[in-house]
């Protein structure tokens, strides 16, 4: 077990692009009898798109995003609400899922997807992504899988998440300045015009944790109002 995970982390170590960390966590993913993978990190600004790393069939990836079935997708609302893993599928856990979107799960069912163990990611500030391992059939293999490993499985996909986060997301400084992820998340919805009762509802935290963003924003911008740091954010050149 010690050596399957050393070479997990060794591999998203040495990977340096989307393909690289997707072929890592294939590979571990493999070796305790779990076909497929599916990584989905929450997007911090409005109007983008999740970024999602699988080895889940290309056309179901594709239909998945054109679709934007991420947005009432019921396995990532369940994991944006919830911080604690859970198993999902037709008769299987949270058994009410499928009644909710069942024409997602049917559609999903024609890509070999039917099963599913999800790890949500939160950190001190909310959910920020998700990562699922899923099969076509509840095999016994994929049972013994979940339920031996299960502590294991979180792990990797923390540090999935992190060496994610590092590799992928463009730094995030305005004029040199370095801002939290959710200090830029919440001056983009501010940008769209949205008050801090808005955003917290749309991100998934308080009216008072967004003003506190905010704030720490403006703090280390060295303006006193949040249209001013809008302003600055608008005009900053860096790719954030």
């Amino acid at each position: 077990m010690h050596r399957l995970f050393q070479n997990f982390i060794d591999h998203l170590s040495s990977a340096s692009d989307a393909a690289g960390l997707r072929d890592a966590m294939a590979d571990a993913a493999a070796a305790f009898d779990l076909s497929c993978f599916a990584y989905l990190s929450v997007p911090d600004q409005p109007g983008a798109s999740p970024r999602l790393i699988s080895n889940y069939p290309s056309a179901w990836i594709r239909h998945y995003l054109q679709s934007h079935y991420e947005r009432f997708d019921p396995i990532i609302i369940q994991a944006l609400s919830h911080p604690e893993p859970f198993e999902w599928g037709f008769g299987v856990g949270l058994s009410a899922l499928p009644k909710q979107r069942p024409e997602l799960f049917e559609e999903a069912a024609r890509f070999g997807i039917r099963y599913g163990y999800t790890v949500p990611i939160h950190d001190k500030y909310g959910p920020i992504a998700a990562v699922t391992f899923a099969a076509n059939e509840r095999r016994p293999q994929f049972e013994r899988s979940i339920n031996e490993h299960a502590r294991v499985l979180q792990l990797m996909a923390m540090y999935f998440h992190a060496h994610a986060r590092r590799k992928l997301i463009a730094g995030r400084e305005v004029d040199g300045v370095a801002l939290s992820p959710r200090e830029i998340q919440c001056l983009r919805w501010a940008a769209q015009g949205k008050s801090a009762w808005e955003t917290g509802r749309i991100i998934g935290i308080s009216r008072h944790t967004v003003a506190f963003h905010l704030d720490n924003a403006k703090a280390k911008l060295g303006v006193r109002s949040t249209i001013q740091a809008v302003a600055r954010l608008t005009a900053s050149k860096a790719n954030i």
